[in-house]
This record gives C-alpha cells, sequence and structure tokens, in this order.
C-alpha cells in the first residue's frame, strides 16, 4: 500500500463504562485508533505509527488492517506491556479514570480480572515510548502526518524525523501534560513549521491561566509559536478556528449528533482534519471534515463506528455544516 498519511499515537486495552448502554471491556482502542477511523472516513492510503507489547492481541491487529489501514509501523515490543485504559462516564458525560472497583460496584458489576491491579497514574513504560526509528522508511514519502497526544519531548523529535522525508503537512494535538505555563516556553520548538494545532478548550485555558480568559487572545498567542492554524475543540460547542496569516477567525457549531460514547472524539477530529486539509489544502474544509468525523464516531462506540455508517452520510452532513459556518 502506498502510505499518504501517517498517523502516530497510542495503542490501548480499552475498559470502558458508557453513559448509557452496554459496557466495553477489554477492547482495542487509544488515539491511534480512534484518529485513524476519523481519517478513514474520508481518505485512505494511512499508515499506523504505534507501540505495544508481545501480549497485544494479533487479532486486533489484523482487523485493523482489514479495514485498509497500513500496520508496518505498529511495533510490538519483546515482552508484556501495560496497555489497560478504564473509562467511565456519568449522565452528563463527565469522565472518570480512577476507582473502576467503585465504578463497577456502583452498576452493580464485577470488575474484570483481566483489569485487577489498574493503576491509572503509573509511570509510562520506557518500552511504550515512541522514536523517530519507528517510523518505516517508506512512511516518509507521505504528504501529511498527524500527531496524536504523546509527551512534548516525544512529539518533538518525530516532528524532526517526519522533516527528513516528504511529509509537509503536519497536524498536531497536544498533550494534557505539555500544556502547561511552566512548558510554555517549550512550544516554539515544538509549533515551528506546524500547519495546525488542536488543543482542546480546556488544555489552552490550563496554558494561560489567569493571564487571559479571551480564546481568540489565546489562539493569536499561540501561533505566534510558528503554527499556521490553531483550532480550539470545545466538545458539544463546536470548535474556534484561528488563521494566523490570514487574522480570521471562524466559529463552527458541532454537527448535532445524538451522543452515545464520546470516547475518542477528539482524535476522530484530528483526523478528519487532515484529510479535510489535505483535499484541498483548505483549512476551514480540515475543521468541517474533523466536526463530521467526531459527529460519527460519538453515535457508536469502538474506533472504527465511523467508518460503518450509511454511505454518503459523512459528505451530507458536511454540506449541512457548511451553511452553520461563521466569522467571529
Amino acid at each position: 500500500m502506498d502510505v499518504h498519511f501517517i498517523v502516530i499515537g497510542k495503542l490501548t486495552r480499552e475498559f470502558l463504562l458508557p453513559a448509557v448502554g452496554q459496557p466495553r471491556l477489554d477492547a482495542p482502542g487509544g488515539s491511534l485508533l480512534y484518529a485513524a477511523g476519523g481519517l478513514g472516513v474520508w481518505e485512505s492510503g494511512v499508515g499506523l505509527v504505534g507501540r505495544a507489547g508481545d501480549d497485544y492481541p494479533r487479532a486486533w491487529l489484523n482487523e485493523v488492517k482489514k479495514r485498509g489501514f497500513d500496520t508496518s509501523g505498529i511495533r510490538l515490543q519483546p515482552q508484556a506491556l501495560d496497555v489497560r485504559e478504564f473509562i467511565a462516564y456519568n449522565e452528563a458525560f463527565e469522565v472518570s479514570r480512577i476507582n473502576p472497583v467503585g465504578h463497577f460496584a456502583r452498576r452493580g458489576m464485577t470488575v474484570p480480572k483481566s483489569l485487577l491491579g489498574y493503576q491509572p497514574e503509573r509511570k509510562a513504560e520506557e518500552a511504550l515510548r515512541l522514536t523517530v526509528r519507528d517510523i518505516p522508511d517508506d512512511y516518509l514519502t507521505a504528504r501529511a502526518a498527524y500527531l496524536c497526544p504523546l509527551d512534548l519531548v516525544t512529539q518533538t523529535q518525530l516532528m524532526a524525523g517526519l522533516k527528513r522525508g516528504a511529509v509537509h503537512t503536519f497536524v498536531l494535538d497536544p498533550s494534557s501534560d505539555s500544556m502547561i505555563p511552566a512548558l510554555r516556553r517549550e512550544l516554539p520548538a515544538l509549533l515551528n513549521s506546524v500547519t495546525a494545532f488542536l488543543p482542546s478548550e480546556e488544555e489552552i485555558r490550563n496554558l494561560f491561566q489567569a493571564e487571559t480568559h479571551d480564546l481568540w487572545e489565546m489562539a493569536e498567542a499561540v501561533a505566534l509559536y510558528g503554527c499556521e492554524y490553531v483550532v480550539i475543540k470545545r466538545g458539544a460547542q463546536g470548535q474556534l478556528f484561528y488563521d494566523a496569516a490570514a487574522k480570521r477567525r471562524w466559529e463552527i457549531p458541532a454537527y448535532p449528533a445524538r451522543a452515545e460514547d464520546v470516547t475518542g472524539a477528539g482524535d476522530a477530529f484530528g483526523g478528519g482534519f487532515l484529510a479535510g486539509f489535505c483535499n484541498d489544502y483548505d483549512p476551514l474544509e480540515g475543521v468541517l471534515c474533523g466536526n463530521v468525523s467526531a459527529s460519527l464516531k460519538l453515535e457508536g462506540m469502538g474506533a472504527f463506528h465511523p467508518l460503518d455508517v450509511l454511505p454518503g452520510l459523512a459528505h451530507a452532513r458536511l454540506g449541512a455544516l457548511r451553511d452553520m459556518v461563521r466569522r467571529a
């Protein structure tokens, strides 16, 4: 397969207690797969870069491959690695990642044996840390890359490695741990020559704290670090999009989707943004495609739900959403 788009992120074994519906216990998850699902709505030729241990189910990777994604960049390390992730939601879709025993007990359920001993704040294992060497050489002919949330040093090093090849479009979603005032001086090195930066509202507010409460001021300040476009993801409120060169502002409402599971919606947005932007290098089109990818993800469980919807639904939503955009 010719790889035109690269997605770099994390693989997890997901233990999910949704706000409504049946639990999803020990299933494939992680930012890598959710972003790939959002991108795959619009484009093919997607190569994935990630790591897991040799205990990661091969059947899951085979399913990813059957979906049409290139998995030669997913490296299984020669040891068992803990990539479990516990996520629980209440009726307001507020998330908790701690105390699985309490959450299962409140729902009258027994904690699955495969989740025993889970520590949400465990230190990231060095064997899971991605490096430039994880990117297959033939991926370097791709034209665009999407970097899911990873630590700041890893993202900076991966960006430098990708620049050795033909990749010319870089879309980056920051890690929450990187969006703190103490690390702001490190951001110019990361964001220099980044095409689009996609923080959440919570993350960008945390970066500036009490310095300003104006999201547009925050977007303008971040753009000065070297990125062309800043998109602030606001969940059910949609997105704010700032074009640094043109100094234009746009507000895009979230497509009115029926929310069943919000897990991975931000990652799906990023994948959709990359596809939409690269179609004609129109950043607003990127935001619209990302918005639609996120809406499709919201309506079902699992990273690849957006790929299983009715044919034509994504493009129909895209057309409807174009009429809802407004200049700010």
